[in-house]
Formats: structure tokens, sequence, C-alpha cells
């Protein structure tokens, strides 16, 4: 078969049909506004994030009899006291032991190499001085880096404090509409779609379960894990456990790369502060029971219904979506790698079951 035929076959499999040019074209279009307005557009997707999140409470008190108007009252209402709880009591905490933490950097910096020198010295044939200086050469170069990001970050906030402000004001306008109003701005959206849009209504219906399932379950997980690291942390007595629990708790938006690059802060804040003792075996013993925790018994539970991705297609959907879109770019990765492989599966399927469907037609007619 020559190549013609080939790319032939592929063109009719996949564009044989208007509905998949539309389709195609409608992909196109959101993925490149999203490129392009991303920034633009950055606190009307934050909005419809949560929206979404919170839309499942509205549902869950619509089903219980209470009008429409006064469930969406009661859950905007709760969603503003959790971000001003967030602002007054959890956001000062953590961002007073990130100050205490880059202070106490350069301790921990000599500490670790005071115990590098230790380890040398027991075994001068396994480590030699030449790899302990360029460990500490690379450790160094890193801190500094670290400091001076740290030092950007903080000159940078100082001119975002506007841009802070509309978020803070926008957002909630945003979400409270956005539940309000949801069934107009649905009507709405659907009447720019074409009349034909049998094939998007099959790709919606696959995602629409995978992608509620996901988000509110990535949440669910993040408060779950941090909260249970902080209790755990502040239980044993380690230091900086609010910002570590932060941490810890939004490393799950990585699969497996996020659980291990978590580890190394945690295990240097427990080196430090309790030296290598029972205390600091106890610590990563039970950091470890939760990560098994999680992975094993809180993420089965919450994606019970999300499609089954191999790890390689999770991984390189992280980086790939995660280098477009950052930090969205990576909540939004599995969702997206779910949405390829619907496309995947429904596209052809979808043209094919609507042929079959057209030649039944015209051979009763």
């Amino acid at each position: 078969m020559t190549m013609q035929a080939l790319l032939k076959g592929w063109v009719d499999r996949y564009f044989s049909d208007e509905e998949a040019i539309i389709l195609l074209l409608v992909l196109v279009v959101g993925f490149a506004a999203v490129i392009w307005f991303g920034r633009m557009l950055a606190p009307f997707f934050t909005s419809l994030v949560i929206a979404f999140l919170l839309q499942g409470g509205v549902n869950a008190l619509t089903r219980r009899g209470v009008p429409h108007l006064l469930a969406v009252i009661v859950i905007f209402l709760g969603f503003i006291s959790i971000l001003l709880s967030m602002a007054f009591i959890l956001m000062p905490l953590i961002w007073n032991q990130m100050v205490s933490l880059l202070q106490e950097t350069p301790r921990m910096f000599a500490s670790g190499q005071r115990w590098l020198d230790e380890l040398q010295g027991r075994y001068p044939n396994l480590i030699t001085p030449d790899q302990m200086q360029s460990w500490i050469g690379v450790a160094s170069r890193e801190i500094t880096q670290l400091g001076q990001r740290a030092l950007t970050l903080s000159l940078a906030s100082l001119g975002n404090v506007l841009s802070l402000i509309i978020y803070l004001v926008l957002v909630p306008i945003l979400v409270f509409f956005m539940l309000k109003d949801r069934q107009k701005l649905v009507a709405f959206t659907l009447s720019l779609l074409p009349q034909k849009r049998n094939l998007m209504e099959r790709v919606w219906q696959e995602m629409d379960v995978q992608i509620a399932n996901y988000v509110r379950g990535k949440f669910i997980e993040i408060i779950i894990v941090g909260t249970v690291t902080f209790l755990t942390f502040a239980y044993f007595g380690l230091p900086y456990s609010a910002l570590l629990a932060v941490l810890v708790g939004f490393s799950v938006l990585v699969p497996y790369i996020g659980a291990a690059v978590a580890t190394l802060p945690v295990a240097a804040v427990a080196g430090f502060h309790f030296g290598l003792s029972e205390q600091f075996a106890y610590v990563l013993i039970a950091y470890a029971i939760i990560q098994a925790l999680d992975g094993n018994v809180l993420v089965p539970v919450l994606f019970s219904e999300a499609v089954n991705l191999h790890p390689v297609s999770i991984i390189v959907a992280v980086l790939f979506f995660g280098g477009i879109w950052g930090f969205w770019g990576i909540f939004f990765a599995i969702p997206l790698a779910t949405l390829l492989k619907a496309l995947v599966y429904a596209w052809p399927r979808g043209i094919r079951k609507r042929h079959e469907k057209q030649a039944l037609e015209a051979g009763q007619g």
C-alpha cells in the first residue's frame, strides 16, 4: 500500500464527516484561545474551575428541595468563608514559615557539610574529597539560585498587588454568576455550536464523568493529604509543618514525580532538626505511610470512575501540558490526556455509527 493510499484512508476515517471537521475546528480554536489569551483570561478560567467544583454542592442541595438561588448563596458563602480563612490564617502562617526556612537554610547547609565531612572521614574510599567538593558546590549553587528566586518573587509580588486585588474581587463575582446563571450560560454556549453535534456530544458524554470526578477528587485529595501530613508532622514536632504539608498536598498534582520531589525537603528538614536519630526515621516512615495510603487507598476511592491511563501516558501528559500551561497544565494533564483518549476512541466510532445509521435509513426508505 502506497503512502498516498495510507494518507487517504486515514483522512477518510477521521475527516469524512462534516461533524469531524467542525469538532477539529472547535478544538483548535479552544486550544489556541487558551495558549494565546490564557494569561489575560486567567481570572475567568480560575472562576470556571472553582464554579465547576462548587456546582456539585449546589446540585446536592437542590436535590434535597432547596431552591436554586438559596443553594447558590449557601455554597457561595461557604466558599467565601474558606477563602477568607486561607487569606487571614493559613497564608500568613505559611509565609512566616517560608521566611524562617530561608533564614535557616545557611545553617542547614553548614550542618549538611559537616555531615559530609564526617561521612568522608569514615569512608574515605567510598567518597573522595573531589566528589565531596563537587556535591558541596552543586548544593551551594542551588541554594544561591533558590535565594535569588525567592528575592525576585518577593520583589515581583510587590508589583502584583493590584493583580491580586483584581483576582480577589473578580473571581468571587464570576463564580457567583456562573453558579447562579449556569443554565443560561450553558444554553448560550450551545447556541454558538452547530445544530449537528452528535460527535461532540459523544465525546463530552465520555469526558463529563471523568472530568467532574478528577477535578473534585483532586481538590479533596490535596486537602486530605495536606491535612493529614500537617497533623502528623505537628505530632512529631517537626518545624515548618504547615509549609511542608502544603508542599506535600500540592505534590499530588504531579503523579509519581511529585511524591519523590516532596520527599527531599521533608527529609532535609527532619534530618537537620532531629539528626540521624529514631525520631528522624519515624518521620520518614510516617511520611511513607501517608504516600502509600494516598496511592493505594485514597486515589482508588476518589477516582474510581476515572479512565485508566498507563503511567507512561500520565507522565508524558504532565510534562507536555505542564510545559505549555504551567500549573493549570499540570492540574489538567490527566483530564486532557483522557480527552485525547476519548477522541481517539469516539471519533472514528461515532462517524462509523452515523454512516451505518444513514445506510440503514436509506435501505428502509
